[in-house]
């Protein structure tokens, strides 16, 4: 399978179960990989045989900018939904870091791999 990858894609977003974590935006780091829905693109050249990251990018920052979050696993497989749903991928890896909530550790957070159903 071919996949299109988004490294280290930070938005702010309103996650977190924390009182202190209620009150602001935080910044999320995401990493995503997903199948294309075909191997025409690499006879036409053209966007529409693929997913376009750009649009993935700003479909994510929407539901970012509007929904609220508890838990990075939630987040993940919101987005994972979206990619094979909205945009046909059959394959979703997804990837939600959440930065320094912890003194000890520079990252937390989930990788999950979704497959669409027939």
């Amino acid at each position: 399978m071919d996949y299109v990858f988004i490294r280290e894609l930070r938005l702010p977003a309103w996650i977190g179960l924390y009182r202190h974590e209620k009150v602001a935006p935080q910044t999320v780091e995401l990493d995503l990989e997903f199948g294309l829905p075909g191997d025409s693109v690499f006879q036409t050249g053209k966007v529409r045989d693929t997913i376009d990251y750009g649009v993935v990018c700003e479909r994510i920052r929407s539901i970012l900018e509007v929904e609220r979050f508890g838990l990075v696993e939630t987040l993940a497989d919101r987005i994972a939904g979206i990619l094979l749903e909205e945009f046909h991928s059959p394959r979703a890896r997804v990837t939600v870091t959440k930065l320094g909530v912890l003194r000890d550790a520079k990252r937390v957070g989930i990788h999950i791999e979704r497959v669409r159903q027939s």
